[in-house]
């Protein structure tokens, strides 16, 4: 079918590194440092990734972190063919299948979420996610029969990981995993660990608006991360996310992939698994502040499908991590403690209560 998509005509590569770039500058505005930093970009684990280091280590480290996101790409992606993830979809239905610690560990992740979202957020939700190949070439809406098709194989609950046997099994023909939503936040994680065993004492990491802040700054200052202005173009923010060092900013948004059907409407890749179709809550981002990137990054798609007032009340139960929520009308929520860690200054949204029960 025919569409408008939501990019302009330069590569999408070229778009979202100088978006990546200025995230990094923005990162480490009026920062001093006493050698001239080292930045390394590129296109991996399906979307470009950034790093600069500005204290310690040297060019082995950047070298490290980029074969480390390599190896998350070769056992995670769901859309390439020799992946881990790729041989448990093959085998659904058919035959448990050999999975490395890492792979199991962000399954895990991932399954907790569904458990702690009663399922608004799914790794299984593949089948339906191939069928509207949303980002992708072929990205089109599916008639509701195919849908209704795919829905009984959404099922977080029936994964099978077998630590013992270090296997993971879908148990229904069909069924497909995808981590899409929660293994960029763990590459976040990574990176950093990877980067501090280098020796490493100051860095931005950024993968594809996944940002995680590595030791302290050499001026000693907090970390400045802006958050993403959800209804202009990447790089425009709606204010500063001020952070020690460990700490990471991870966003869901209705902007980042979606395209506009024949019949005029937004539709976005935060897929509900209850509908198959877009989560629709009157919101367009959520941005989650915390110390961990996994968790970070399982928890934006979380809140988000959960919408706004079951969202916050997540949030609210949750240690160490903050959330910044922004809906349609251009109104900004936050959570108890975030107020300490954001600031608004983008005059177009406005600073609003949750509304009282």
């Amino acid at each position: 079918m025919s569409r408008t998509t939501n990019r302009p005509a330069r590569s999408a590569f070229a778009s979202t590194l100088c978006a990546a770039l200025c995230m990094a500058l923005c990162a480490v505005a009026a920062a001093s440092c006493s050698a001239a930093p080292r930045d390394r970009a590129d296109l991996v684990i399906g979307t470009v990734c950034s790093v600069r280091i500005l204290d310690g280590g040297d060019r082995r480290a950047l070298d490290a972190a980029f074969e480390r996101l390599r190896g998350i790409e070769a056992s995670m992606s769901a859309n390439a063919e020799g992946t881990v993830v790729a041989a448990i979809n093959a085998g659904a239905g058919a035959v448990p299948v050999p999975a490395p610690a890492d792979v199991r560990y962000v399954i895990r992740k991932a399954l907790s979420y569904a458990e702690l979202s009663g399922g608004a957020f799914d790794p299984t939700i593949g089948p339906v996610v191939k069928l509207w190949n949303i980002g992708m070439d072929g990205e089109r809406i599916p008639a509701p029969e195919e849908i209704a098709e795919a829905l009984p194989l959404v099922d977080a609950s029936a994964v099978a990981v077998d630590d013992a046997a270090s296997t993971v099994f879908l148990p229904r023909a069909g069924m497909m995993l995808d981590l899409g939503a929660i293994a960029k936040g763990y590459a976040a994680d990574e990176v950093a660990r990877v980067l501090l065993e280098h020796r490493v004492k100051a860095a931005v990491v950024d993968l594809g608006g996944n940002v995680k802040v590595v030791g302290r700054k050499p001026d000693g200052s907090p970390w400045r991360i802006g958050i993403q202005d959800p209804f202009d173009d990447r790089g425009s923010r709606i204010g500063i996310a001020e952070l020690e060092g460990g700490a990471t900013v991870v966003t869901s948004g209705v902007y980042e992939r979606y395209f506009i059907g024949d019949d005029g409407a937004h539709y976005h890749h935060i897929l509900d698994p209850a509908t198959g179709y877009p989560a629709r809550n009157g919101l367009v981002s959520v941005t989650v502040i915390s110390s961990s990137s996994i968790d970070a990054d399982g928890l934006s798609t979380t809140l988000f499908s959960l919408g706004l007032e079951r969202g916050m009340a997540l949030v609210e139960t949750l240690d160490h991590v903050e959330a910044v929520f922004i809906d349609e009308d251009r109104r900004v929520y936050q959570s108890s403690g975030a107020g300490k860690l954001f600031k608004l200054d983008n005059p177009a949204f406005t600073l609003t209560a949750l509304p009282s029960r």
